[in-house]
């Protein structure tokens, strides 16, 4: 773990310093924000395009609560934020491979092992500080637009979220540093992400393995009883798999 300090310093500042500061927490605030107004707003909009078609059709809708917010925020998480998360850090080591930069660092007192464990530690404190403050910000929001807006749910959404996030950081670690292309290391954690939602089909597969976090911070903001142990273990087991992985392949791999 030769000068793996002194590299994560650099790569955390250079978080603040480039486009990875605006993409990802963009991402994640925008939805943090617009997520409980638009759980307000939400049925009243519905019935009112129903009324302009004039079909005479009234939609009886229950009226709106803090978990509709909840579950704006926990849908917008599996969805689209995990797309950007995929997609972001799909370069994360083939990018500083294709531009020289690795090679460059590593020329220096900085070992391989030090070089991939500072880009997944970096990484994983932007993806966790960020989301982080946009569950703080969706839960101030809901607090205002709704009048309540319990805690736990949310705190417990977000965190079975964040397990799988960070699942997803150490692939695309682990895909980065095996293939050269972005695109390519891109598209198989696209296919890993639908093999998982296409297993939430499968008990054993909930009950056992990473699929059971897809849509349990769904329910745990719905707060309903769901079963986290099997899941969540096997999930850190394999991201540690993975990161494990990452430092033999680059180890192993010529720049």
């Amino acid at each position: 773990m030769r000068g793996f300090g002194v590299f994560l310093g650099k790569e955390l500042r250079e978080i603040g310093r480039t486009w990875r500061i605006w993409v990802l927490p963009g991402i994640v605030l925008f939805f943090a924000a617009s997520g409980p107004p638009l759980a307000k707003i939400t049925p009243e909009l519905l019935s009112s395009l129903v009324d302009t078609q004039g079909t005479g059709m009234v939609i009886q809708l229950p009226d709106p609560t803090y978990v509709d917010a909840y579950l704006q925020w926990t849908k917008n998480l599996s969805q689209i934020v995990i797309f950007a998360l995929i997609i972001m850090f799909a370069g994360a080591i083939s990018a500083e491979k294709r531009g020289g930069t690795a090679i460059l660092a590593l020329t220096k007192p900085l070992s391989r092992t030090a070089f991939v464990v500072g880009k997944l530690v970096s990484h994983t404190v932007l993806l966790v500080v960020t989301t982080v403050v946009g569950a703080a910000v969706t839960w101030g929001l809901t607090f205002v637009v709704f009048g309540e807006a319990p805690l736990g749910p949310l705190a417990g959404a977000t965190g079975a979220w964040l397990i799988s996030g960070v699942f997803f950081v150490a692939l695309m670690m682990l895909l980065s540093a095996t293939m050269d292309s972005q695109a390519g290391a891109a598209g198989v954690g696209l296919v890993v992400y639908l093999l998982l939602s296409i297993a939430t089909v499968w008990e054993p597969a909930v009950n056992y393995s990473p699929a059971g976090l897809v849509n349990a911070p769904t329910g745990i903001a719905m707060s309903e009883s769901v079963p986290l142990g099997w899941p969540i273990g096997a999930t850190i087991a394999l991201a540690m798999l993975f990161a494990a992985a990452a430092i033999v392949v680059f180890r192993r791999r010529e720049l």
